[in-house]
């Protein structure tokens, strides 16, 4: 069967409704990624600082991921993103507060990053197990591209955004921008009219539950290898979120400084929806290991030595490489995941999975925070080898069928 266009896709209701509310959700969630790291720089004065506020950002919400499985696979998707976002909003509203008082300290910014982070899996899980239910399998293609694609926009707007918001207007403003994107978001999602409930069993406890479906990933050859592999390449992405923002400061000060570091990571983004849409449109299905495997490989090249060479027009353009194969490859890596995983475990199988996947990051995030008080050029060759390695583990432990 002919899997539906872009356009078609995007204009059924529930699709086009999900898609823009996660959009909104992941663009409050960049911008405030970048700001959490130059607003600790310029408060705190401390690379190593903006490292673990970058890691509280992310790992608590990955150590509750299972039992966020079991929650959206018995309350439905809808209901738990919902309260993600308004608990995110929540969260960074009182950061704004504490910012405009300017009685923040880095235990009470740590504290509500922590918290902020504790709800994003329901988000995050939500949004890519409620997809793959609003569309025939023969659109998981086409559906996780512009999925995908809208990320990567986020990664155009958001740091772009952020940027500016911060050099130019400060912290609480755009802390209130990713409030009010967080509440506009909220909204969205609750006037979709399909809500599907989890089909899962209800007859076991949240901890068993989670236990289940942590059992499942483990026990399942393509989800435990993806895994791995994406852990480690995410360690890259952890290290970079420190290390440009460093490098590029280091070099340029002030507004200057925060507006480029915007910029650059603008241009990834738009090469990385570029490469969604041109993988969704040759069709991810059977090539999700090549894409992957040669995907990674090729990041690792563009960040050392090319990140690293020729100035801040080698930087933009080994980010936008970068950029470019993280479109292909999560597009790759999605599809497979919904493929081989049974649709009655989609809640907790992605949650967990997502959770695993995703726990390279806050672990390059300290390490970037370290590596990059000590030597950019370090903390880019860092990064780079943990592509490496994710590559090289994709190539001999994912399976083919």
């Amino acid at each position: 069967m002919r899997p539906p266009s872009y356009r078609v896709l995007l204009t059924q209701r529930d699709v086009g409704r999900l898609l823009l509310a996660a959009g909104l959700a992941r663009l409050a969630d960049r911008i405030l990624t970048l700001v959490l790291v130059l607003y600790s720089l310029a408060r705190f004065h401390s690379p190593l600082l903006a490292g673990w506020i970058a890691f509280l950002a992310i790992a608590p919400g990955l150590l509750v991921s299972p039992l966020a499985g079991v929650l959206l696979d018995r309350v439905g998707s809808v209901a738990a993103i919902a309260v993600d976002m308004a608990c995110s909003a929540v969260c960074i509203f009182a950061c704004t507060m504490l910012a405009l008082a300017g009685s923040d300290t880095a235990w009470s910014l740590g504290l509500l990053v922590a918290l902020h982070s504790l709800a994003k899996p329901l988000s995050s899980a939500g949004v890519r197990s409620l997809l793959p239910r609003l569309v025939t399998p023969e659109a998981f293609d086409h559906a996780n591209a512009l999925d995908t694609t809208i990320q990567a926009i986020v990664e155009v707007v958001g740091p772009a955004l952020g940027g500016a918001l911060f050099g130019l207007a400060g912290a609480a403003a755009a802390f209130s921008i990713t409030v009010t994107l967080y509440a506009v978001a909220c909204i969205t999602l609750l006037c979709a009219a399909h809500r599907p409930a989890g089909s899962t069993s209800r007859r076991l406890g949240m901890l068993p539950g989670a236990a289940a479906g942590v059992g499942y990933v483990l026990r399942n050859r393509t989800l435990r290898a993806l895994a791995l592999t994406y852990a480690c390449y995410q360690v890259s992405w952890g290290i970079l979120l420190v290390a440009v923002p460093v490098a590029v400061t280091r070099e340029l000060s002030g507004a200057h400084g925060d507006v480029v570091v915007g910029v650059l990571w603008a241009i990834s983004g738009l090469a990385g929806a570029i490469g969604a849409l041109v993988t969704g449109h040759r069709g991810a299905t059977d090539r999700e290991r090549r894409i992957v495997v040669f995907g990674i490989l090729g990041t690792a090249i563009a960040i050392y030595p090319l990140s690293t060479s020729f100035g801040f027009a080698g930087l933009a353009s080994g980010l936008a490489l970068v950029g470019f194969f993280s479109g292909s490859i999560d597009v790759g890596v999605l599809t497979l995941r919904q493929r081989r995983t049974h649709p009655a475990w989609l809640g907790r199988v992605i949650a967990v999975s997502m959770s695993l996947n995703m726990s390279g990051l806050p672990i390059g995030s300290a390490l970037g925070g370290i590596l990059s008080g000590w030597s950019s050029a370090v903390a880019f060759a860092a990064a780079a080898g943990a592509c490496l390695l994710a590559s090289a583990v994709a190539w001999a432990w994912l399976p083919m069928r």
